[in-house]
């Protein structure tokens, strides 16, 4: 009995003694596949046991393990579960180093990341600024037949629209700031336009395709560039040559027979370090509203080399060359009169389709990466890029008499009005004239006008961890620009020929009395892929004929500390800009070079996040922008006379925030007020509603063309904004958004309007106190669900409501506000997987947008009260106010101009991976 005793005893203080010996740790760091940055509050527990533990504020996280071979089980809301298997001996501490989660789908591919020291994307809870992050799966689902800008409309603080434009044409507002002053930056390259700050979405129609993340800095953002980042700086993030061999194939289908096929395929790295993608993609459609018909393609070339551990290359070509017809504000009664998809833009030719307004452009762009791994504390990052823009949009040239419609009666109105361009006509008077020979007074013809550019330049960071907590950043920005602006003809319209002829400018800018003509017999038909070589002689040029230069250099730095529960920094740049203006067709030749004129600029910022504890953390932050006037702004009505109220801009941002985050619930709470004083607010542009139209003392004709601009502008932005994301059960993910804001104009303002051709046709001082911008709602919230119904099968929906939007009428005093509507968009996906080694699938997307059918105007660019006289017509005086004549709509007097919204579209994609 004592040795059976014995027996048990020295067994049991075995297994206790195998047992601790048998304990260990096992560490490591969770970190998103996409940013490469620390994710805290993941859960992670040791699979068959109640061990378990949560990463801090970096992502780190140890835990201790009683067992010597098991397996981690990490859960984190908005990513996919993983596991990794663990074997830890006698004790010891077993490092896994990063691990990386992926968002919760099996779709996103592991990429190179390059241009780490260039890309300034914000690392949730450690950078401390309002930002929104939509990776490549959301893209790609929720994208359709949109502009990239549709992806950010769940997003607070962020308005899109323009879309009924056509193809191309949306606009986004961040913060109540269009989009002129807000960055757009293209794996770390700056892509506004360097003479107005703006951007042009159908010249991005495919980064859909290749974006791999997009990320919504709202406010100050994280860049260290001396940028336009008032509203917000928005980061596209490519795909970078892909580590796996594969490839896929989709078609989509759309409303209004759209239909676009896309192809791409991935050499993988091969054992010298070498590797290719590519994609290809071709789209074409009607458009939602009438003659708003597109079609382009999209190509994308990208080429990874790693030479070593220390060195690595990616060279990326791709262009997305387009053209589109478009579709211009019109009044709310004509819409009411002939439906929401009005647009008298177009006509017929012998029964052919012409629209008289066509955007086409092709604009490759190029960059070179180098990630230079100096040494373990010192990293050098540089992209060397270039853009080639060729193209322009259309439009009429002649005398407006000229210009024939086809009338119809508006039943609204009563009045009769132009529903299309009547070209047969034009063609017959054009004809009719002695050997087809047309000027600007006896005929039409359409022309286009053409921006060229050529665009190169070279930003680099060096990047050095002076100590653990502490790393400093500095670089340099360099640009130079060179833009050419003319006109040429499009379609004679029957004519041999046009005599073009003008007063050139001389001393003071002034008419010399000497008159110049050009005799054009060379037409140019819209191409966007001709366009990008073929140039027309400056002999074959009418209207006007001018270039630029621009030339840009800047320097940047910053210092940044850290450790587990603090993080500051504090960020400036100094940049140089020269500008000067040349005339080739307007001046005499003596006077052809404008003034060169240089300015300088800076901002500085500086800011702290502080991590309460692995749930809770705030931050604040503060800068101060001293930003040069935009190129356009600087030369007065596109002569060379210099605007001498074009001073620098004056921009103070103060921002304070709080963030929530657990693995059932994140939130982030943001404070935000922006002064910004001397601004010009970007013109916005009118169609005249009747002949004889008096703007200033010029008399205008119906139809043309009105462009509204201030200088001299201070407002004062304030708002509150709430994003969060709740996963109260595994299949189900919730999120929502609100945006509560306060953007007003204070003091007086100079207000210009000018004609399309730019000639000055009024200007004024105007009291501007208190009055409301306009273009982007105030007021927004929504919120979105997705549940996977079964496995590789899910639905979700997204509400949007639109409060307090205002016209886009510049800065004025009493501006309209338009009623408030609501938008419910939904979708549903389903991947098959294919083969018994099921490396391929299919994955089918259905999208319906506007699901009820919403009917809403998304926005006005005039300012009728109802209260106001309804224009006389001809020799028949007004008949009141709109309102005693019940011209009104939602409370908006229907002699306003601007656009209805979508109603219901559908898309469907289809979606082959190999």
């Amino acid at each position: 009995m004592k040795t059976t005793r014995n027996w048990l005893l020295s067994g049991l203080l075995l297994l206790v003694a195998s047992t601790v010996f048998a304990q260990g740790k096992i560490t490591g760091t969770i970190v998103d596949e996409q940013l490469g940055s620390g994710i805290p509050a993941v859960n992670i527990t040791i699979n068959g046991t109640t061990t378990g533990t949560s990463s801090d504020m970096e992502g780190k996280f140890t835990i201790e393990s009683s067992v010597a071979k098991g397996q981690l089980i990490i859960t984190f809301i908005g990513f996919e579960k993983k596991s990794v298997n663990f074997t830890v001996q006698n004790g010891q501490t077993v490092d896994l180093g990063s691990i990386k989660l992926v968002e919760d789908t099996s779709e996103l591919d592991e990429v190179i990341v390059v241009g780490r020291g260039i890309i300034d994307l914000a690392k949730d809870r450690k950078t401390p600024i309002a930002v929104s992050t939509i990776k490549a799966k959301e893209i790609s689902e929720k994208i359709g037949t949109s502009d990239i800008t549709q992806t950010m409309v769940n997003t607070p603080s962020v308005y899109v629209s323009g879309q009924a434009g056509g193809f191309g044409d949306s606009r986004i507002s961040v913060r109540g700031f269009q989009q002129d002053n807000t960055a757009f930056l293209l794996n770390g390259q700056p892509i506004n336009g360097m003479e107005d700050g703006k951007i042009y979405w159908s010249n991005w129609s495919g980064m859909a395709d290749i974006a791999n993340a997009i990320q919504i800095q709202r406010g100050l953002g994280s860049s260290k560039l001396a940028i336009s980042s008032v509203g917000g700086t928005v980061n596209f993030v490519t795909k970078a040559t892909d580590l796996k061999q594969g490839g896929f194939a989709s078609v989509g289908l759309a409303n209004d027979n759209y239909y676009k096929s896309t192809v791409g395929y991935n050499t993988g790295m091969n054992e010298n370090g070498w590797g290719a993608s590519v994609l290809l993609s071709h789209w074409q459609g009607d458009g939602y509203n009438n003659g708003t018909y597109g079609e382009g393609q999209n190509y994308f070339i990208s080429v990874g080399y790693k030479a070593n551990d220390k060195h690595s290359f990616n060279f990326l070509l791709t262009g997305a060359p387009q053209q589109h017809d478009q579709n211009f504000s019109k009044k709310i009664s004509d819409y009411l009169g002939f439906g929401r998809k009005y647009n008298n833009n177009y006509g017929y030719l012998n029964g052919n389709y012409v629209s008289e307004r066509v955007n086409f452009y092709h604009k490759p762009v190029a960059n070179l990466n180098w990630d230079f791994k100096i040494s373990d504390k010192t990293e050098l990052s540089t992209v060397l890029y270039a853009s080639w823009g060729r193209g322009g949009g259309t439009g009429n040239y002649g005398s407006s008499s000229n210009k024939k419609y086809v009338m119809q009666t508006n039943p609204v109105t009563g009045l009769s009005e132009r529903t299309a361009i009547d070209y047969d006509q034009i063609y017959a008077n054009n004809q009719a004239l002695t050997d087809g020979a047309g000027n600007a007074g006896n005929s039409y013809l359409i022309r286009s006008s053409v921006n060229n550019h050529a665009w190169y330049g070279v930003v680099s960071n060096l990047k050095h961890q002076l100590t653990e907590n502490l790393v400093f950043n500095a670089g340099l920005d360099l640009r130079t620009y060179d833009g050419t602006h003319f006109r040429q003809v499009e379609n004679f319209m029957g004519l041999t020929n046009f005599t073009d002829t003008r007063n050139l400018r001389g001393e003071n800018h002034q008419g010399s009395g000497t008159m110049a003509s050009n005799v054009v017999t060379q037409n140019v038909p819209v191409n966007p892929w001709q366009a990008l070589f073929n140039t027309t002689d400056e002999n074959q040029r009418l209207d006007y004929d001018y270039s630029e230069k621009i030339s840009y250099g800047g320097v940047f730095g910053q210092l940044e500390y850290s450790n587990n529960n603090f993080s500051a920094f504090f960020q400036g740049s100094l940049s140089s800009q020269s500008h000067q203006r040349f005339d080739r067709y307007d001046y005499l030749p003596q006077f052809e070079d404008s003034e060169k004129v240089n300015n300088t600029g800076y901002n500085v910022k500086a800011g702290g996040n502080y991590n309460i504890d692995q749930n809770n953390s705030f931050y604040v932050n503060a800068g101060y922008y001293n930003r040069q006037p935009y190129h356009d702004n600087i030369y007065l009505n596109y002569t060379n006379e210099v605007n001498p109220l074009a001073s620098n801009e004056k921009i103070l941002g103060l921002e304070a925030g709080y963030s929530f985050k657990s693995s059932m619930f994140t939130a982030n709470l943001n404070g935000y007020r922006t002064t910004w004083e001397d601004r010009v607010v970007s013109s916005s542009r009118t169609v005249t509603n009747a002949a004889g139209e008096m703007v200033g003392t010029t008399t205008v004709a119906f139809g043309d063309l009105i462009y509204k601009s201030n200088l001299g502008v201070k407002q004062v932005h304030t708002g509150l904004e709430l994003d969060f994301i709740l996963r109260p059960i595994d299949k189900l993910d919730i999120k929502g958004f609100a945006s509560i804001g306060n953007w007003e104009y204070e003091g007086n303002a100079v207000t210009r309007q000018t004609d399309e051709n730019q000639n000055l046709l009024k200007e004024e001082t105007i009291d501007v106190d208190g009055g409301k911008v306009g273009d982007a709602a105030q007021t927004t919230w929504g919120l979105g669900a997705k549940y996977e119904i079964l496995t590789r099968l899910s639905v979700d929906a997204d509400w949007r409501t639109y409060n307090d939007l205002y016209g886009n009428n510049g800065a004025v005093k009493e501006n309209i506000m338009l009623p408030n509507y609501d938008l419910v968009d939904a979708g549903v996906s389903y991947k098959f997987i294919l083969g018994q080694a099921k490396t391929n699938s299919i994955t089918v997307r259905l999208n319906v947008n506007n699901v009820f059918d919403e009917v809403y105007l998304s926005e006005l660019s005039s300012n009728i009260k109802v209260t106001d006289n309804i224009p006389a017509v001809g020799n028949t005086p007004s008949i009141g106010s709109y309102q005693a004549n019940g011209r009104v709509y939602k409370g908006i007097a229907d002699g306003n101009q601007g656009y209805f919204g979508f109603g219901r579209t559908w898309n469907f994609s289809l979606k082959y991976n190999f």
